[in-house]
């Protein structure tokens, strides 16, 4: 058992050129396909790639007041706690951020509130 996992923590450590140079040789070799050797070597290769961070904090931009402005004006007012006439002058400026750096689900929440009052929204 002891050589298995050698064997596996030395699999796991390979470059992407020894990667490669393995799938050659288990292809000419072995008459196992490169796609096959993909799946033994995946881990290795992916050892070397960055691996993508997920966002934490959002943006709601909104995009476009659509039809219903005097609605998403109301809707921006209670959401943001901004005055009438700062969530008018926000609804204005549209393109504009609503709120910044917000968790994923405050954000999804404002995006589905807007949407529902007619609004044109994208998270960032």
């Amino acid at each position: 058992m002891a050589d298995l996992k050698q064997f596996a923590e030395q699999l796991v450590n390979l470059t992407v050129k020894e990667v490669n140079e393995l799938a050659t040789i288990l292809k000419d070799e072995y008459g196992i396909e490169p796609a096959a050797a993909a799946v033994v070597a995946g881990p290795a290769a992916g050892g070397d790639a960055p691996v993508a961070e997920e966002q934490s904090e959002f943006t709601v931009v909104l995009k476009d007041a659509g039809a219903s402005k005097l609605g998403v004006v109301k809707a921006v007012k209670e959401l943001t706690g901004l005055g009438l006439k700062e969530a008018k002058d926000l609804v204005d400026a549209a393109p504009a951020n609503v709120k910044e750096g917000i968790s994923k689900e405050e954000a999804e929440g404002l995006k589905k509130a807007l949407e529902e009052a007619g609004a044109v929204v994208e998270l960032k």
